[in-house]
């Protein structure tokens, strides 16, 4: 077998680009063209990057609505010696996107994970935030309704720089309730669009940014980085 030939028995993690199709790894493309079966959160989406890569493995639809109905038949099969991919939309599978319940039976199975490195929002958004990363805490999407007060109460009390993904036509009305929450001078920044065309990140204070989105039409998937009124 050569190095890093495929072995059966395997569930493979594979981050894909979160806009741009040329953050695509070799080592992704590779793994996606020798496994028995991609599993994807929208066929449709994902059979654009394949046909862009000239990949023709076979598509399985796993998503949020149907992870745990059909999580068996998939640990049976990776069992019986298949080797399978799991890819998302976009970024890395399991961030804020289904994989963790596959993750947690294939190791309950004693089936081979292996997690390849590549394309995840949050952490080119930290980084370009300017505000510290040595620390932070990553929440992703906050509760829609029930239970968002009370956890961005929580949050409020941690001494980190806080990470949000935000819906676009929610991200004024967040922005009013990280002022309520965290107060209006703490230090922020917003991505969006990131590693496209028109990507942009605008950074101040959160009143600042709430004035700067507040009439504005925003479009694109939102990464929101909150720092502590003490860093400078």
């Amino acid at each position: 077998m050569r190095p890093g030939a495929m072995k059966s028995s395997k569930l493979f993690i594979v981050p894909t680009p979160i806009g741009n199709l040329e953050d695509m790894t070799f080592r992704a493309i590779r793994v996606l063209k020798e496994v028995d079966l991609i599993l994807a959160e929208d066929t449709r989406t994902s059979s654009k990057l394949l046909r862009h890569y000239e990949i023709t493995n076979k598509l399985f639809a796993y998503h949020q609505h149907n992870e745990h109905k059909v999580l068996q038949r998939l640990v049976d099969r990776l069992s019986a010696g298949e080797t399978m991919a799991l890819i998302s939309d976009a970024g890395t599978p399991a961030i804020s996107d289904p994989g963790f319940l596959l993750v947690r039976e294939c190791i309950k199975n004693d089936i081979e994970v292996e997690c390849l490195p590549g394309a995840t929002a949050f952490v080119p958004a930290l980084i370009n935030s300017g505000l510290p990363a040595d620390k932070f805490f990553f929440e992703g999407f906050l509760p829609h309704k029930k239970g968002r007060q009370a956890r961005l109460k929580e949050l409020s009390g941690l001494p980190y720089t806080l990470v949000f993904y935000e819906s676009p036509y929610r991200l004024v009305k967040t922005l009013e309730q990280f002022i309520e929450h965290f107060g209006p001078g703490n230090p922020a920044a917003i991505s969006r669009e990131l590693t496209k065309l028109h990507e942009e990140t605008v950074r101040g204070t959160l009143q600042s940014l709430y004035d700067h989105y507040k009439d504005k039409t925003v479009k694109g998937e939102i990464v929101i980085v909150v720092g502590q009124k003490s860093n400078k």
